[in-house]
């Protein structure tokens, strides 16, 4: 019986042998995004955006911290092309004037309170459902999350190819989660500042990068 192995093994690329989404040292990952609407940040980031079909964390320092503002220019994008999008247990309630000036259209946005979501676990699961519904991005309050529950949460972005912007407190800076993107956002003389923690494809920044409010 003649072998079905190649007579050269040593003559194969490996590189044929990974498929497009592992990443290698010395290559910038290949890595589908939308744009997050500041160009220094953009350019910081591998694909130039927020990572699509994936987790993104969003940790700041105290509420106000300008957090909500790095998401407008995507939710606006995206609702004016049509697509809905969903806040899911914000710790206040959104000023739609804001959101309509930022050119979001409110008609495609959905928010799930915290009387609707009175647990983290019913908001993650809000968050999942409205994934799978099509939601081109969810952004989701919450402080712990067990990695079972965020892995779920990564599952349902990868299934759904939408965003999802995990909001929640600096002190879990340190915990290690499946998220493909980690930002630190504070406010330095009234200016909001911005820090890469961790981003799939590429080594983060260590020097804070300079976001418009």
């Amino acid at each position: 019986m003649e072998s079905a192995l190649p007579a050269r093994v040593d003559r194969i690329d490996p590189r044929t042998l990974l498929g497009p989404k592992v990443w290698r040292a010395t290559e910038q990952a290949q890595i589908r995004t939308e744009p997050t609407g500041f160009d220094v940040l953009d350019r910081a980031l591998p694909g130039g955006g927020w990572p699509l079909g994936a987790v993104s964390e969003v940790l700041h320092a105290q509420l106000g911290a300008g957090e909500l503002s790095l998401a407008l220019p995507l939710l606006a994008r995206l609702t004016q092309a049509g697509r809905p999008v969903a806040f899911v247990a914000p710790p206040m309630l959104p000023y739609a004037p804001r959101l309509a000036a930022a050119g979001i259209q409110l008609s495609k946005l959905l928010i799930v309170d915290r009387t609707e979501s009175d647990s983290e676990q019913n908001a993650l699961w809000s968050a999942e459902q409205l994934l799978r519904a099509a939601a081109g991005a969810v952004l989701l309050w919450i402080e712990k999350a067990d990695a079972h529950a965020l892995r779920r949460l990564q599952l349902a972005a990868e299934e759904s190819d939408s965003c999802v912007l995990l909001y929640r407190s600096e002190r879990y800076a340190a915990e290690s989660t499946p998220s493909a993107l980690r930002l630190r956002i504070w406010r330095q003389n009234a200016a909001p500042q911005v820090e890469v923690l961790k981003c799939r494809g590429a080594r983060p920044l260590p020097i804070p990068l300079r976001a418009a409010a």
